[in-house]
């Protein structure tokens, strides 16, 4: 950001929806100006070649394959469930009425 433009940091502040008192407006403007100097450096750098990315670490697929297992029946999860009642598990109730 050059000295010939400077930031409506009263514009901004309407635009985001914010309520500065005087003295937090008289330390934001510089802040915000070396902040927008620190992006103008960052259109100097030579990026040709390099792959765009989504994040910075590649990620991979964590979860395990879809595979067909042996079913357990069902008598074996209700012994788990701290009350069942027609072969269901019964929960307390999430939605009074």
């Amino acid at each position: 950001m050059n000295s010939e433009e400077s930031i409506d940091l009263d514009r901004l502040c309407v635009l985001a929806r914010l309520s500065l008192e005087p003295e937090e407006k008289e330390k934001l403007g510089p802040q915000l100006a070396r902040i927008i100097g620190y992006v103008e450096q960052l259109k100097e750098v030579d990026v040709d070649g390099v792959e765009p990315m989504a994040h910075a670490i590649p990620l991979e697929n964590v979860l395990r394959k879809d595979e067909a297992a042996e079913l357990v029946d069902r008598e074996t999860y209700l012994r788990n469930a701290p009350d069942s009642r027609a072969h269901q598990v019964v929960v307390p109730p999430v939605i009074e009425g």
